[in-house]
């Protein structure tokens, strides 16, 4: 039974693995000339924490007059903060704009002071074409006087195509104006279309490297803890080998000195005193039991999805390595279940629903903190978003839940 289910656990992450988890979600991406190509606003926030996202219309930028289309993601593409609004702007496949007009923003003091905030914290903002992303700053701070702070007006985007596919996308920013109360600033586009050689399925290599977002490598700190695991561990086993010689001179004496010996063995102390205790059942148990399949279960998770990470595109969709992790950590349930019941059951338990209850309780736990964070401190996140996030995450808990009595009994029965 237990192989059986461990045959269906990689079939199903076969599955996963090659469905649209990882790929871009818009079909076919094959445009015929001066088609329609929607330009998609997604979220803005702090360079320097990029976790820290909020709505691109959370800033006073230009919103389009109609009713604009949403394009909604999984599970993992709502909890990385993706919300994709359609910014109305007129781009059409292969058909040059040298400067078009997006709206005109009228400043007052609210607008003026949102646009300096975000200014001054750095705000960079994503947008989507055909499911690339573009990345740019909201404005600047003057060198010489960091009061005043500057809005860019005019968006240059530059795209290469292969065919009727878009392959690559980029993003400049001109134009600086002065914020100032009362001021009327005209916000403006272009579009240049460019030719490429470059193939339709290699156009998401570029972005494995992409130069907009610096990743430093901090070698003091990682030299920093080297160091200390290694002395930490120089010094543990010059303990353990000074306390080991020493005993093994105890008992290897000769035995004319049987008596200072029995002396010796009736005066131990510390960590030998426990010997007796190795096999006595431990107190609370079934949390123990709960504890350690959980600890087995996120070893085997990050294990998995670095393997799928490695085997599969996982950067290529938005949202897709957390949608895996999410998956993954439904799919492995049983990991706990197996783990968490063979442990109790060794232990003299009798009650084997109760090795798995715990675990499902304190996964219950963990999501309600989580909605508790999400709801009052992430207070510009849509509802529609949360609905998404507890729809999704229900089917996600059900499985887990369902999957966890499946590996308690099959380590029963092996």
């Amino acid at each position: 039974m237990l192989r059986r289910g461990v045959l269906l656990l990689a079939a199903i992450l076969i599955a996963v693995a090659h469905s649209p988890l990882a790929y871009a979600s818009e079909a076919e991406h094959k445009y015929k000339t001066e088609e329609p190509v929607k330009l998609w606003v997604n979220k803005v926030g702090p360079y320097n924490n990029p976790q820290e996202t909020y709505n691109y219309y959370s800033l006073p930028f230009c919103q389009p007059s109609e009713n604009p289309a949403h394009k909604w993601g999984g599970l993992g593409e709502v909890l990385g903060g993706n919300e994709l609004i359609d910014s109305q702007i007129d781009i059409k496949f292969i058909k040059n704009v040298d400067k078009g007009a997006i709206c005109t923003i009228e400043l007052d003091v609210q607008k003026v002071q949102q646009f300096a905030n975000a200014i001054e914290n750095s705000y960079w903002f994503e947008l989507f074409i055909d499911d690339l992303p573009l990345w740019g700053f909201v404005g600047e701070t003057d060198k010489n006087n960091e009061k005043k702070h500057y809005l860019y007006t005019h968006k240059n985007i530059v795209v290469k195509y292969n065919g009727n596919r878009i392959i690559h996308v980029n993003l400049t920013q001109e134009s600086p104006k002065l914020l100032e109360a009362g001021k009327k600033l005209d916000m403006t586009y272009s579009v240049k279309w460019v030719q490429t050689n470059v193939a339709f399925a290699r156009r998401f290599e570029v972005y494995l490297d992409y130069p907009f977002f610096e990743h430093q490598i901090h070698w003091f700190s990682i030299f920093n803890s080297f160091m200390m695991v290694i002395f930490l561990t120089g010094l543990v086993s010059m303990i353990l080998m000074r306390t080991l010689r020493n005993d093994y001179a105890k008992y290897a004496r000769e035995d004319d000195d049987l008596e200072s010996l029995e002396r010796d063995v009736n005066e131990e102390s510390g960590w030998k005193l426990v010997h007796g205790d190795v096999f006595r059942p431990p107190r609370g148990q079934v949390f123990l039991s709960a504890l350690v399949g959980i600890g087995t279960q996120l070893a085997a998770l990050i294990l998995l999805v670095i393997v799928l990470a490695i085997v599969v595109m996982l950067y290529v969709g938005r949202g897709a390595i957390i949608t895996t992790f999410i998956v993954c950590y439904a799919l492995t349930s049983f990991i706990s279940g197996y783990v968490s019941g063979g442990l109790y059951s060794r232990n003299g338990g009798k009650k084997l629903d109760k090795g798995y209850d715990p675990y499902s309780i304190t996964f219950s736990i963990l999501v309600f903190l989580d909605w508790i964070v999400v709801k009052h401190y992430c207070y510009l996140l849509p509802i529609i978003s949360s609905y998404t996030i507890w729809h999704n995450g229900c089917h996600v808990y059900s499985l887990g839940f369902h999957l966890l009595p499946v590996g308690s009994i099959g380590d029963c029965s092996w």
